[in-house]
């Protein structure tokens, strides 16, 4: 395996918020008065202000990408092998956006802030949340930063199809667009498997219609639950395999008795859902789902999604990884497709890779590589 150099980190790095004064009208029909997005930097914008990088996160992302809060955080931001001095987004050429979506549960508006109207949180009342909607809104944030125009727009799987559609629906605001591990919309597997965590969530009796913080409650387990779920899919056969095979966390298989006796797999999964279910609200999390679900680029363009792609300007790097199951490299073949057919520049890459879906967030060497060399094709004069 290559290794890969350690390179500095952005460092400690604050977020910042910015208001804006509405209407915002969502794809739903509803419309926002006015919302907050909370987002990071890093790095300085040019003289021509033409070196903008934007991050797109994914189901469970936030505006922290890259580097630490405070001099005792010990852990970084969620893409920080990839953001920073020498590192593929190199923060020495590019100034990096990082953001929290609209209807996100880490400072942007959302499920926990307060309803103007009822002075209460929002709560399970929050609008529908559609990817142009979270495009929209991005477009608002670049606006207020100047910036006319992305060098790059970057984001793996939700966070991928927020690239495309930002491609389609604002073609002569980006120059490049990195897909990565992602989809022109969402298998029938892929809902149903998102309907089983929403309905996770739904069953914990704590959960109350999705009226919890009003009850001052948190649906603990069904969140949890959720987030196994979505975590077992993360994941590749070959992944578990590898890194939990059979082995036991605690008890003995010489024993008289089942109880006691955990697997390795079984106590990590136990973890990573309390963990998440302390860090992330369930509306949010099941509104996030339900984008994902309603994800469907061509479906204004008569179900073509050369069609769709026609208008794009930019070029693209679309990126798959071999055993992601969830957003399969077949997934990522129609996107090239159909930028091939649209006569676009496309370049495709298909990692060999262990780790599943959960690849595209990790510092893979083959992957590393391509989008580092990616980015230092990227002109910003």
């Amino acid at each position: 395996m290559v290794e890969i150099l350690k390179t500095s980190s952005v460092g400690i790095v604050k977020p910042q918020a910015a208001k804006f004064e509405g209407p915002l009208n969502l794809e739903c029909g509803f419309t926002l008065d006015s919302f907050e997005l909370v987002y990071e930097t890093y790095g300085r914008l040019n003289k021509n202000r033409s070196n903008a990088v934007l991050i797109c996160h994914a189901l469970s992302g936030n505006h922290h990408a890259a580097g630490f809060h405070n001099e005792d955080d010990k852990r970084a931001g969620w893409w920080d092998e990839y953001i920073g001095p020498g590192k593929p987004i190199d923060t020495e050429k590019f100034y990096v956006v990082s953001l929290n979506n609209l209807g996100g549960c880490h400072g942007s508006t959302g499920p926990i802030s307060e309803n103007p109207t009822t002075l209460k949180p929002w709560g399970n009342n929050f609008p529908s949340i559609r990817v142009k909607d979270w495009v929209e809104t991005q477009a608002r944030l670049a606006d207020r930063l100047e910036i006319d125009s992305w060098a790059a727009v970057i984001g793996g799987s939700l966070g991928g199809m927020q690239v495309m559609q930002w491609a389609i629906d604002h073609p002569s605001r980006i120059r490049n667009a990195v897909v990565i591990a992602s989809a022109l919309k969402l298998s029938a597997q892929n809902i149903a498997f998102n309907e089983i965590a929403r309905q996770a969530i739904r069953a914990d009796p704590k959960f109350a219609g999705g009226n919890y913080l009003s009850m001052k409650s948190i649906p603990e387990e069904g969140l949890a639950l959720a987030r196994m779920i979505g975590h077992v899919t993360y994941l590749s056969d070959d992944a578990m395999a590898l890194k939990f095979g059979r082995e036991l966390r605690s008890g003995s298989f010489d024993s008289n008795f089942s109880d006691g006796i955990e697997f390795q797999v079984e106590s990590y999964l136990k973890y990573q859902g309390k963990r998440f279910s302390g860090q992330f609200d369930a509306n949010s999390y099941i509104l996030m789902t339900r984008a994902l679900d309603f994800f469907d680029l061509a479906r204004n363009y008569n179900d073509n999604a050369v069609e769709a792609f026609s208008v794009a300007e930019c070029k693209f790097l679309v990126v798959s990884f071999t055993t992601d199951w969830r957003f399969s490299p077949s997934r990522s073949q129609e996107i090239v497709e159909a930028l091939i057919a649209a006569k676009k520049n496309v370049t495709y890459m298909e990692i060999k890779a262990d780790e599943g879906h959960d690849a595209f967030l990790l510092p893979i060497p083959r992957y590393f590589q391509t989008i580092s060399a990616y980015m230092k094709g990227i002109e910003t004069n």
